[in-house]
């Protein structure tokens, strides 16, 4: 089993190759659309921009096959701003289309009294969905750090961390694409659960 990271000049990827390596399935970072075409699940990594990021994946032409491997049935899943990618548009530096792999809007969150943005640290997952993903999340903390959020329909919404008056998606599912708003590679024990959780959806693909 092979899960390929996408290249595209994101940061933190060397933490993600780590903890996808910890449950014991090998991880490779690649820019190749052959490789992406034959990796048993594919990882969307991200810390940035959303503009800036969708401008290099159509800079390495990497859109293309990101969105032919997510009609595969294989599992992806987008992590933090890789999250975002997976949206149809964002509101970050102006009007930026996304992946349209789930339907919604990235927009900033609300300035609030007492709630800083970008919202930095830990905050606790309520499961709304119970999938291979969220299993081993409800009422766990995971460490988030982003400014924007997901705006979509609950259908496509397995878990949400309260923010004020905002309850953030941190977790959202269409098939079997998935994001998640937190980085799991820095949310501790827990975090590597999910990890885990994720290998076992592409075992079982």
């Amino acid at each position: 089993m092979a899960i390929i990271i996408v290249d595209y000049g994101a940061g933190n990827i060397r933490n993600v190759m780590k903890a996808i390596e910890y449950t014991g399935l090998d991880a490779k970072v690649s820019q190749d659309p052959a490789d992406i075409a034959s990796a048993d699940g594919l990882v969307v990594p991200g810390v940035g921009a959303f503009a800036s990021a969708m401008d290099k994946l159509r800079e390495r032409s990497l859109v293309e096959p990101i969105k032919e491997f997510s009609n595969s049935g294989k599992p992806l899943l987008g992590v933090c701003l890789g999250m975002q990618l997976l949206f149809d548009s964002s509101t970050e530096f102006g009007e930026t289309t996304g992946l349209g792999l789930i339907p919604g809007q990235v927009v900033e969150l609300p300035k609030q009294e007492n709630y800083k943005v970008p919202q930095m640290g830990w905050n606790q997952n309520k499961v709304s969905q119970i999938n291979q993903i969220t299993r081993t999340m409800n009422d766990k903390y995971t460490y988030f750090v982003h400014s924007y959020y997901a705006v979509t329909d609950s259908k496509y919404i397995a878990a949400t961390v309260n923010y004020g008056q905002v309850d953030v998606p941190s977790v959202v599912v269409n098939k079997n694409v998935i994001g998640a708003q937190f980085h799991p590679e820095k949310s501790g024990q827990d975090g590597l659960e999910i990890w885990q959780n994720f290998k076992e959806m592409v075992e079982n693909a």
